[in-house]
């Protein structure tokens, strides 16, 4: 796999990941802790998959099988991929809230 391919899988899905956890949010926020789980675990293999792209790409640069040089591409796939990662833990704290919120309301 190249490069732009790598990056474009980044890129993608960290994207994925960050919707989904975006998603779960709202599904909380509705009382929908089922369809909030659902997009926590989609967002979960998103991240993942991006995560093993940015593995390969490390592990090739850490082999001395790659001569990448410093790209703003590559940061930008990189970009993509920590703020899912932090979405989703952020989204995780939310989904929490809500459920406590909602069994409060629910008394």
């Amino acid at each position: 796999m190249n490069l732009e391919e790598i990056i474009t899988n980044l890129v993608l899905n960290g994207g994925e990941g960050k919707s989904k956890s975006m998603l779960a949010i709202t599904s909380a926020q509705k009382g929908d802790f089922d369809l909030a789980e659902k997009y926590m675990k989609e967002a979960e293999e998103a991240i993942c998959k991006a995560h093993n792209f940015q593995t390969e790409l490390l592990q090739k640069e850490a082999a001395g099988e790659s001569d990448v040089q410093f790209s703003l591409l590559i940061v930008h796939g990189q970009d993509h991929l920590m703020n899912a990662m932090t979405v989703k833990d952020l989204a995780k704290e939310m989904i929490n809230i809500h459920k406590e919120l909602y069994a409060l309301k629910n008394k």
